[in-house]
C-alpha cells in the first residue's frame, strides 16, 4: 500500500497562490462618485478562506515625525515557522468634523492597515475598472458648481469616504512638502481618479499649486522640443 506524501510549499510559494487566486469585490459605495471601494473587512473577509492553515496579522504602532502623529500598520503572514510582511503609512488628520480624536486615530489605522494588506496580497485600487469609472460625475459637478457661482473643487473632498480624505490628505502633505518636480511625480504616479484629482486640488495651497503648473508646464515645453 502506497503511503500519500504531501510536500509542504514555502511559505512564499503559497503566499503566491493566495495573491493569484484572491478576488476582493469592492462592497463598499461611494454614492457621489459613483463607484465602489473596498475597505480593510472586505479583504480580510475574502482572503480567509484562501489561507489554509497560514495566519494574517496585523499590528499598528504610532510614530511621532515632527509634531504630527503617523500610523504605521503592519501585515505579516505566517505558517509558523516563516513570515512575510508589508507596512503602510497613514498621517492622522488635525481634526475631523464630528469625529474625536479617537475615531480620528480608528479611521486612519483603518486606511494604514488596508493598504498594508494591498501590498501584502498584489491588490492594486488603482488598477480596478470600479475604481477609475467615475461616470463623468465630476464634470457633472464642475459644470453644476459653475452655474451656481461657487468653485468646481467645492464640496468634492467633503463627499468622500473618511478612507479616502485620509488618504489624500497624506498625499496633500507629501505634496506640498515636496520639491515642485518631486510633487508632479508624485501626482502622477498615484494614478489619481478624476474625482480625488479635483478634491487634492482644493488642498493645496495657491502656491503649491502655481509652482505644481509651471513645473508642468515646463515639462509639456521640453517634451515638444
Amino acid at each position: 500500500m502506497n503511503k500519500r506524501i504531501e510536500i509542504e510549499l514555502p511559505l512564499a510559494s503559497r503566499l503566491a497562490e493566495i495573491q493569484q487566486t484572491l478576488n476582493a469585490p469592492k462592497n463598499q459605495r461611494n454614492n457621489f462618485g459613483g463607484y465602489n471601494y473596498r475597505s480593510c473587512e472586505d479583504i480580510l473577509m475574502a482572503v480567509k478562506p484562501l489561507l489554509g492553515g497560514l495566519v494574517i496579522t496585523i499590528n499598528d504602532e504610532m510614530i511621532l515625525v515632527g509634531d504630527r502623529i503617523y500610523v504605521k500598520a503592519t501585515a505579516t503572514i505566517t505558517d509558523g515557522k516563516e513570515s512575510i510582511s508589508t507596512s503602510a503609512f497613514a498621517r492622522e488628520a488635525d481634526s475631523k468634523k464630528g469625529m474625536d480624536s479617537a475615531q480620528v486615530t480608528g479611521s486612519t489605522s483603518s486606511y494604514a492597515r488596508k493598504y498594508a494588506l494591498n501590498g501584502l496580497l498584489l491588490i492594486d485600487d488603482n488598477k480596478d475598472a470600479d475604481h477609475t469609472n467615475t461616470h463623468g460625475k465630476a464634470e457633472q459637478f464642475a459644470n453644476a458648481a459653475a452655474g451656481k457661482g461657487v468653485t468646481p473643487t467645492a464640496g468634492v473632498y467633503e463627499s468622500m469616504s473618511e478612507e479616502e480624505q485620509t488618504f489624500l490628505k497624506e498625499l496633500a502633505y507629501q505634496v506640498e512638502t515636496s520639491t515642485p518636480k518631486d510633487a508632479v511625480k508624485l501626482l502622477e504616479e498615484s494614478n489619481l481618479h478624476t474625482e480625488e484629482k479635483v478634491a487634492i486640488w482644493s488642498l493645496l495651497d495657491s502656491k503649491t499649486r502655481s509652482a505644481i503648473k509651471k513645473c508642468q508646464a515646463e515639462k509639456e515645453f521640453a517634451g515638444q522640443a
